[in-house]
């Protein structure tokens, strides 16, 4: 929806490269070019994290025909950046700024959790209900701001909701959204039992010691400046076990979903309202294989997120130019007319228009054969092969 707007105000969207596959999808159907700003990177944990002010500034600076800056806060991980100072920053470069809060529905609603982006002062806020908020899967938010931008926005994001609406909306998933509104403004206490039940369950495993939190090393990124207490992210690696092999184990042994899983964690999610028995989920995770004494973890079977290749194409382009399907291993060096992400989260690896690189073929391969992870947009379940613009010779890296 958000890229649907944005050429009503230029021709660049200035964008966090981790934005979820669906953002690069609307770049295809928009035609907008863009601009990535890169976030910080956790390359201990493979996690993409935010955008700081100061790098959004430079891309800004670099792109004075910008439509709009696109950020995404929280992460899939509870990492918040500092949404305040992104928009000051996008407001004086005379732009609005969109946010991705997806994952952060819930901000806002008790004292214990982070303020939701419109509060600080984002012009456009999409918001995954159903994640945390407890409304029905498909079910969402789209949030216009009162910023200086709202008067121009409204129109726009009208236009562009009757274009992709259904005629047909689901009034199930229009109520379940409501219901899920009212329980989070009446659920204050419930919301705070929830805070306390996840931070009973870090507590717990930093004393056992086996394990390490996550959000615990939140502190040595500068466009963090807040985390969201209701994700429980595990280094299950520190524990000796990968965070694939502990998610098949947890549901398999002791029926305990948890939200994602990566080389290096998990992801457990308590919903605003929802009171998990904690207990539970701390003596399963103790109960999973511990490496041999003396032992430690196998470094070289550890995953990195791979950077990304250099763009030669827009999104637009790319996708719609005659293609192939080559070798994954022949498609290093050549453009991908694919959208490649790991998933879940979805974060897109390989891009449109983007050069395949060795190291993000090796990601997504390895990523395919975890026990619980595949890739979205790839061609078949071992990614063995990929689908590239259909030019004769590689291009230099």
């Amino acid at each position: 929806m958000a890229s649907l707007v944005a050429p009503a105000l230029g021709r660049v969207l200035v964008v966090q490269r981790s934005v979820h596959s669906s953002v690069i999808d609307g770049l295809v159907l928009s035609g907008l070019d863009c601009a990535f700003v890169q976030p910080s990177v956790d390359t201990e944990h493979g996690i993409a994290h935010g955008v700081t002010a100061a790098d959004l500034a430079r891309a800004l600076a670099e792109h004075p025909d910008a439509a709009a800056a696109h950020v995404v806060t929280p992460s899939y991980f509870g990492a918040v950046a500092d949404v305040r100072a992104l928009a000051e920053i996008s407001h004086a470069a005379g732009v609005p700024l969109i946010v991705d809060e997806a994952w952060g529905s819930h901000f806002g609603f008790h004292p214990a959790l982070p303020g939701n982006a419109l509060s600080q002062g984002a012009d456009l806020v999409t918001s995954s209900t159903h994640k945390l908020a407890g409304s029905l899967t498909q079910s969402a938010m789209l949030h216009l701001g009162h910023g200086p931008f709202a008067d121009r926005l409204e129109p726009l994001v009208d236009r562009a909701f009757r274009l992709v609406q259904s005629t047909s909306a689901s009034a199930l998933l229009m109520a379940s959204l409501d219901v899920a509104r009212a329980s989070l403004v009446a659920g204050r206490d419930a919301v705070g039992a929830s805070v306390a039940a996840a931070d009973e369950v870090r507590t717990a495993i930093r004393r056992l010691g086996r394990y390490e939190i996550v959000s615990d090393s939140f502190g040595r990124f500068p466009d963090i400046v807040a985390s969201d207490p209701l994700r429980i992210a595990v280094d299950t690696r520190s524990g000796g076990i990968s965070g694939h092999e502990a998610r098949r184990l947890l549901h398999r042994d002791h029926r305990i979903m948890v939200e994602v899983a990566t080389d290096s964690a998990i992801v457990a999610v308590v919903g605003a309202g929802a009171a998990p028995d904690t207990d539970r989920l701390v003596e399963a995770l103790h109960l999973l294989p511990a490496p041999a004494a003396g032992s430690a973890p196998d470094e070289r079977s550890r995953l990195r997120l791979p950077s990304p290749g250099p763009a030669r194409l827009s999104a637009r382009e790319a996708f719609l130019s005659p293609s192939r399907t080559v070798a994954a291993t022949d498609a290093v060096g050549l453009i991908s007319a694919d959208t490649l992400a790991a998933y879940p989260p979805g974060i897109p690896n390989v891009l449109p228009g983007e050069v395949i690189t060795a190291e993000a073929v090796d990601f997504l391969q390895r990523t395919a054969a975890a026990p619980s992870g595949h890739v979205r947009g790839a061609l078949d379940p071992t990614v063995s092969v990929l689908r590239v613009v259909d030019r004769e010779s590689p291009l230099p890296l």
